[in-house]
């Protein structure tokens, strides 16, 4: 079988996760890599995760750059039009090896760089891709190959892409784990913005309005924790990346916006009027939806896997439970006491990587006779 080839603009938590991915399951691919980071290119070569690293392309090395199965754009969204009109050329010119070559992105919004695809003339490469994987964290450093597992994985092809390119890329995906679903991009640009944009914006104003509204000392920053914490987690995200998704994404974010403001003002009104029924059916249709939805890791805000358990106020539970769990070769990702359970159960919150965990986690733990609680 013929030596796969891939090249990667930009190495971050996403395209280092990719490229992670496109290790594991083509082990004998060749994969280069450009990025401004010299750090980041010198951990990817050191931990075998590329095969070659440029921090800028030019003549020198455009050619061997993009003449290569699949080319991912993963910079920051707002550096794609400069680097596409920077590849152009070496991907139109002749004499190239892979004259199928797939060029793709990573962005969460689709239509500026189709709009700039259709412009320069690459329509007959482009499959626009987005991973609805993500994480809190950003950088190279905290890249990982199951990002993907199990995580939607939409593409977004142009008209002139044919059937066997789009098969080809969902064939990749597939083999990174992940699940591929092939959309328009314009429909693409709406979904994303009412399950992942718009959340993103109500987070950040949330924790903006409790800054806003705290005391001088300080507590509701204090008190704020369990449910508070659960529904703000993302306004931990990029602030450069959630600047320019705003910035590209804005039509479809404002026009929800202008609808989620409505809904706002329309609960304003029932809370002034004392309606208990109007209170009640909201409360309630959106506990209905909710509790419907797919129990799954896969979409753009990655999901949290936590239990509660119930422990002693005493020296060493805490540290008795985190024992016995490493003991028993559970890894735990975060640990601690949870001060405000106005909305949930337990003393201790365990936060753990991955939901495999949690089943071995409660078994233990249960089998112990701790009482577990298991977070929807």
């Amino acid at each position: 079988m013929e030596q796969l080839t891939f090249s990667f603009f930009g190495l971050g938590l996403i395209g280092g996760s990719i490229a992670r991915a496109i290790r594991a399951s083509h082990p004998d691919c060749f994969i280069r890599a450009c990025d401004t980071d010299s750090s980041t290119l010198r951990l990817a070569l050191e931990e075998g995760v590329i095969d070659e690293a440029s921090e800028r392309i030019d003549e020198e090395n455009g050619m061997a750059f993009t003449d290569c199965d699949f080319l991912f754009l993963c910079a920051p969204v707002s550096q794609n039009d400069s680097n596409l009109r920077l590849i152009r050329k070496f991907l139109l010119s002749e004499g190239r090896t892979h004259s199928n070559c797939i060029l793709t992105d990573v962005g969460s919004v689709k239509s500026t760089i189709h709009a700039s695809i259709e412009e320069l003339g690459l329509t007959s490469c482009f499959i626009g891709g987005h991973p609805m994987a993500g994480s809190e964290r950003i950088g190279f450093q905290n890249s990982k190959a199951s990002l993907l597992e199990n995580a939607y994985y939409i593409l977004t092809p142009t008209p002139d892409v044919s059937g066997e390119q789009a098969e080809r890329y969902a064939a990749l995906v597939k083999a990174m784990g992940a699940i591929p679903l092939i959309l328009d991009y314009r429909q693409h640009d709406y979904v994303p913005a009412a399950i992942s944009h718009l959340p993103h914006v109500i987070a950040s104003s949330l924790v903006n309005l409790v800054k806003a509204s705290d005391n001088e000392d300080g507590i509701m920053k204090l008190v704020a924790a369990g449910g508070f914490k659960d529904i703000t987690r993302i306004a931990s995200s990029s602030t450069v990346m959630w600047q320019q998704i705003c910035l590209t994404n804005k039509e479809n974010i404002s026009q929800l916006l202008e609808r989620y403001i409505s809904s706002l003002e329309k609960v304003k009104d029932e809370i002034d009027r004392s309606d208990a029924a109007q209170l009640y059916h909201f409360f309630d249709t959106a506990r209905s939806y909710r509790d419907s939805f797919i129990d799954a890791s896969s979409g753009p805000i990655k999901r949290v896997y936590t239990i509660n358990v119930e422990i002693p106020d005493e020296a060493g539970s805490l540290a008795s439970v985190a024992t016995l769990l490493a003991l028993n070769h559970i890894s735990i990702k975060n640990i601690g006491i949870v001060h405000n359970r106005e909305s949930e159960d337990g003393v201790l919150r365990i936060e753990f990587y991955e939901e495999a965990s949690i089943e071995k986690a409660e078994k233990l733990l249960g089998s112990r006779g701790y009482m577990v609680f298991l977070k929807k």
